[in-house]
């Protein structure tokens, strides 16, 4: 029997771990949206399972949104306030091998923030966190354990300039874009590896216009104009090769890459009104995929491994077949919201949890839920402001009775999708 979680039980189900046998070993199913505003420094957390409010969390700006793959915290940087905060999502799941356990808390704000200039991309890998700020001349890596624990354990990895770029975290390494020698305010010019020293290990890859980056099974990407560096780790210091655009491809390039969960492939922009799927693997490895008009937000879905969803300026919701590189479906789900206009007018944006589909409509104050079987819309729920950029955490597992410590395991887990 799969019991799902509703949040008015949350306290609840809580006290029954300790008092109530009656829970012992029952499959549990929790979900939450995280949901900043588009112009408040407001985030607000959301059942996504029957749309109750859970908390809301004043931050110190507007802010955007990531969350780490084991879906134990979320980090809300906020580039105009020069501050990421960081968010205990409450829900962590523990492996056991033949069965996940799943722990069940109240969202908290954490009192842990990273601060420093214009602070940009955010990437987390295995537990490793590695904070890009666009105006510091070094990224901030440290530890999922220590944020949940309050620890400010940081290391600073020098990135030689101040530029718009990214780091990627690895054991005892990163991977750091290189500023353009001559205008570090224009797109980096590479990538190296280096050591939590700062000091460079092996030769530098070239990667002119460097901008996007994504993870996808064992490979990390970062693109440029002249393809994708591939990164992957072995056994000591990372590897990076370059994929150069198919010959076939018209002109033109990827600067935002999302990756792809459970099968591994990655998608990209290429232009504005098409995008890219990317399978590393394969020897044909691109394939262009012409959208009805121009993508504003694009997902994949961590459940169903084979669809990711791009919404367009006109309204629609489409789903992607990534093994046919096809739209398979589109639906209205919106008024139509152009590109036209600032970069970052408020605009919808795409999560996904369990069988739902989450769009945020920020000019009319309500998220829109869709069946992620049928493709149908199903319901609103209604948020105060200009919903804008949202993450969804969760999944199933099991609560035992109170024989089972929880507390004696690390959040170190990535059952959640």
């Amino acid at each position: 029997m799969k019991k799902r979680l509703l949040s008015t039980s949350i306290s609840t189900l809580l006290l029954g771990l300790s008092v109530m046998p009656a829970f012992a070993d029952e499959d549990v199913t929790a979900w939450r949206l995280f949901v900043a505003d588009h112009d408040k420094p407001v985030v607000n957390v959301i059942d996504a399972l029957d749309g109750d409010k859970l908390a809301t969390f004043n931050v110190k700006g507007p802010a955007n949104l990531s969350r780490s793959e084991s879906g134990a915290t979320i980090f809300a940087i906020q580039g105009s306030a020069g501050v990421v905060s960081t968010i205990a999502s409450g829900i962590a799941f523990h492996d056991h091998g033949d069965h996940a356990d799943i722990d069940i808390d109240a969202p908290r704000l954490l009192p842990l923030e990273l601060t420093g200039k214009k602070p940009g991309h955010f990437v987390e890998r295995q537990g490793k966190i590695a904070q890009w700020f666009d105006g510091e001349d070094s990224a901030q890596i440290l530890g999922e354990s220590a944020v949940l624990k309050g620890q400010k354990n940081i290391t600073k990895v020098n990135v030689v300039a101040p530029h718009h770029g990214v780091a990627v975290p690895y054991d005892n390494y990163a991977v750091v874009s290189i500023p353009n020698p001559d205008d570090a305010s224009k797109r980096p010019v590479g990538a190296r590896v280096v050591d939590l020293q700062g000091k460079k290990v092996g030769d530098d890859a070239l990667c002119p216009g460097l901008h996007g980056s994504a993870g996808s099974g064992d490979t990390f990407a970062l693109s440029c104009e002249t393809g994708l560096l591939l990164i992957t780790q072995k056994n000591a210091a990372p590897v990076i090769r370059h994929l150069p655009y198919a010959k076939t491809l018209p002109e033109g390039s990827t600067s935002t890459l999302i990756g792809g969960k459970g099968m591994q492939y990655f998608i990209g922009n290429y232009g504005p009104d098409r995008i890219i799927l990317v399978d590393p693997t394969e020897s044909d490895s691109f394939r262009l995929i012409q959208l009805p008009t121009r993508r504003v937000h694009f997902v994949v879905d961590p459940v169903r491994a084979k669809f990711a969803y791009v919404f367009t300026e006109d309204g629609k919701l489409n789903r992607i077949d990534v093994l046919k590189g096809e739209i398979s479906q589109s639906v209205r789900v919106t008024d139509p919201y152009s590109m036209d206009g600032h970069w970052n007018d408020p605009r919808p944006r795409i999560a996904v949890a369990d069988n739902k589909i989450y769009v945020t409509d920020p000019l009319k104050s309500k998220i829109i839920v869709l069946d992620a079987t049928s493709f149908k819309k199903t319901s609103e729920i209604s948020v105060e402001g200009q919903p804008f950029n949202i993450v969804a955490v969760g999944g199933s597992g099991k609560v035992h009775g109170e024989h089972h410590d929880h507390e004696a395991h690390h959040h170190d887990d990535d059952h959640a999708h």
